[in-house]
This record gives C-alpha cells, sequence and structure tokens, in this order.
C-alpha cells in the first residue's frame, strides 16, 4: 500500500507532516582516561545530560529540525567520557498554516527524531566501554512552552520600552 491518491483523484487537502530524511549530523566520543577510566570495581559516573533544539529551511518546502543531546561523565571530580551527537531530519509541510508550523518544529518533529537519537547515544556509550546512556522520554510541548516564556520575559524586560522584542536569533528551547 501506498499513500498516494489514486489516479485521476483531486490533491489533498488535509494537513501532512512527512519525514523526507533523517541522519547523524555530527557526532563525537571522548573517552579521555582511558584505559584506566575502564576498569573494573570503580563506582558508577555521574551522568550530566543537555538537550537542544534547532530548526532551519533548507527549501521552500523542507525544514531541518536538529536535536543535539551531550551527555557528560564523570567520576570523583574526572570526566570520564563526554558523548555528543547532532541528530537531525528534514520534514516537509503540506496544508500547514504558517502559524502552526513553529510548534510543529519544535514539539512534534523532535518527538519523532527522539527514539533514533536516544539509540545512536546509546550505542555510542556502549561501544565506548560504559553502560549504555538511556535517555528519559522528554515532553517537547513543555520544552517549547518554556521557551516562549523566556522569550516573552526577556522581550518585556529588554525591549519593551525601546518597542522591541525578541532578535528571533534562538532556534528552539534547551534543556540541561
Amino acid at each position: 500500500m501506498t499513500d498516494l491518491p489514486p489516479e485521476g483523484a483531486a490533491p489533498s487537502s488535509a494537513p501532512q507532516l512527512r519525514v523526507l530524511a533523517q541522519y547523524v549530523r555530527d557526532s563525537s566520543f571522548e573517552n579521555p582516561l582511558a584505559p584506566q577510566s575502564l576498569r573494573s570495581g570503580q563506582g558508577s559516573p555521574q551522568v550530566q545530560l543537555g538537550v537542544d533544539l534547532g530548526a532551519r529551511k533548507v527549501a521552500e518546502d523542507a525544514d531541518e529540525v536538529s536535536l543535539r543531546i551531550r551527555a557528560t561523565a564523570k567520576r570523583d571530580e574526572e570526566t570520564v567520557f563526554i558523548a555528543e551527537l547532532l541528530y537531525a531530519g528534514v520534514f516537509q509541510f503540506n496544508n500547514i498554516p504558517d502559524e502552526q508550523r513553529q510548534p510543529l518544529l519544535m514539539i512534534e518533529c523532535p518527538r519523532l527524531l527522539f527514539p533514533f537519537a536516544r539509540q545512536v547515544l546509546s550505542d555510542m556509550t556502549r561501544e565506548g566501554g560504559f553502560p549504555p546512556v538511556m535517555l528519559e522520554p522528554i515532553d517537547f510541548s513543555v520544552l517549547y512552552r518554556q521557551r516562549l516564556a523566556q522569550q516573552a520575559q526577556e522581550g518585556a524586560g529588554n525591549g519593551a520600552a525601546q518597542g522591541e522584542g525578541s532578535d528571533g536569533g534562538d532556534n528552539g528551547p534547551q534543556a540541561a
């Protein structure tokens, strides 16, 4: 079965979100204390995670959404590994009003990418000789709302008197 309309049928006016591609854009794994950091009998490292989102138009009808994940593991104040992943996807929107695109780019698209990025990060840390980092699910709608509130607060605090808002240069929400 395909999602194509039958021949002779009128094009659909229903809203559509299509995933055109998804890929690892960049990845890095650093193990600065190897091989000493891999010896058995040492305590488990404490892992700090950071997540950042970005979106940019790559064609008239397509946007790239990127999910950046950074995991830093420390044991006794020494860094035992740093894993960084930039996982991205190209998405196409059909019959979706412009005012609904930004929430889709910053909520729905990252939600679709996340399971794949989670697996890549898990495999990366496992292949580096450590237990796999298993990310908990992320509620991207909460991140999006927090970022909107932060932008509104920044706009009210530093630009309201001059009639300025946010510079619009931020690509999306961040989580630590």
